[in-house]
């Protein structure tokens, strides 16, 4: 079988970039997605870093920024909505390491990657790998729809709750970890108020925002929990009920956005987890972006999954005879710059969500001292982290540069 016909499973971040790439390196891709179509919903992401040159390279970098969000500052309010602090989210000078940097609507940022790379690979929705099996010299993919094919590598780039980590590697509970929170979010389909202000709203363990977007908005929640025993991440009334229960008798907007909930056609609802394995390959498969190494909510998720998309395409490309040496390299490289963002989600959470009330004012107090310089990101995958990340290459690292969120 030809190694050079791949199918990835997962057409949100991650899957559009390595289709796009793998092309332009003479692979012939596949892309197959569960969704009947891309999805539209999620909180704003931050490109950063490595994940800039990739879309400079890809020729989208100009699309990203002109759908990009205009947020320049965070609020936190009391029940009232009197502010109690806050910081600022403001674009860095052009001589600051993150003024590249954008954040974008996960939807957004998901079609203009789908429409770069949809005339270089062949995608079908609505569908999904139900087994494979693999052999010396190809996969054999069996589909929820479609007729049965063969393939020479299958890439799993279908997130947090990857099929292909299932059926390849073993059950979900193996390798992801509850990192004690969840987290909605729901497009209001208004404008907000202050078209430039997250507004955030804490009581001990529970937070809840309003992100502004360009001509919409979205609510954002987040409060910690125990694990929801056989939580079904499509179960979108079981969710409404585990939000309104959580939120029950909070203040500010909180009735009101309750009351958006009950509506709801278009909720994301799922569990803050780190995904931990030890290798990420197995034979004729790999693993990418949060199938691999979620970081959810906190990790730069959308960063990590182009850069990792781009890394995994050069690898092939290196030694399209041998796909394991290919997957090695992927894998070191790649796991210097998904570590470290593992190991800063607890703190990250913390700030985001204080679990006492003492937490929520000492926060408070502390985000006044802030200053402009100390920009952060508001994206779903990382709100409060500074980062290393090192400059692209097509082959190795070379030295850091900080970039800051």
């Amino acid at each position: 079988m030809d190694d050079r016909t791949v199918l990835i499973s997962g057409a949100g971040i991650a899957g559009p970039t390595l289709a796009y790439w793998l092309a332009r390196h003479g692979f012939r891709p596949t892309v197959v997605e569960l969704a009947t179509g891309v999805r539209s919903s999620g909180s704003p992401v931050d490109v950063r870093g490595p994940a800039v040159e990739v879309a400079e390279r890809m020729g989208i970098a100009a699309r990203l920024r002109e759908a990009g969000t205009d947020v320049t500052e965070l609020w936190f309010v009391d029940a009232a909505g009197r502010r109690t602090g806050g910081l600022p989210l403001s674009a860095p000078t052009a001589a600051t390491a993150g003024a590249r940097d954008i954040e974008i609507g996960r939807g957004d940022l998901a079609a203009i990657l789908h429409q770069q790379a949809s005339s270089h690979a062949e995608f079908f929705f609505g569908d999904c790998i139900t087994g494979i099996e693999q052999d010396e010299h190809g996969v054999d993919v069996t589909f929820r729809h479609a007729p049965p094919r063969r393939f020479g590598l299958v890439i799993g780039a279908d997130g947090h709750h990857s099929g292909v980590r299932r059926l390849v590697f073993g059950p979900e509970g193996r390798f992801v970890t509850h990192a004690g929170l969840y987290v909605a979010t729901l497009p209001l389909g208004t404008p907000a108020p202050l078209p430039r202000t997250v507004v955030a709203h804490n009581t001990p363990g529970r937070m809840v925002a309003v992100h502004p977007r360009r001509g919409d908005s979205l609510a954002f929640f987040a409060y910690r929990s125990a694990p929801v025993p056989e939580l079904d991440h499509r179960d979108t009334d079981g969710h409404k009920r585990l939000l309104l229960d959580a939120y029950e008798g909070g203040g500010w907007r909180i009735p009101e956005l309750l009351d958006r909930v009950r509506a709801a056609r278009d909720l994301y609802f799922d569990a803050v987890g780190k995904v931990r394995m030890d290798r990420w390959s197995h034979g004729r498969t790999t693993l990418l972006g949060d199938a691999a190494s979620s970081v959810s909510l906190f990790g730069d998720g959308s960063t990590l999954a182009m850069a990792g998309a781009h890394t995994l395409a050069a690898e092939l490309a290196a030694s399209p005879e041998d796909h394991a040496a290919a997957f090695r390299r992927y894998e070191r490289r790649h796991r210097t710059l998904v570590e470290p963002k593992q190991r800063g989600v607890e703190r990250a959470a913390a700030m985001l969500v204080p679990s006492t009330r003492t937490g929520i004012v000492a926060r408070n107090v502390a985000s006044r001292a802030w200053t402009v310089g100390k920009r952060i990101g508001t994206g779903a995958r990382g709100l409060v982290t500074v980062a290393q990340f090192p400059p692209m290459t097509d082959g190795g690292t070379t030295s850091t540069r900080s970039i800051r969120r």
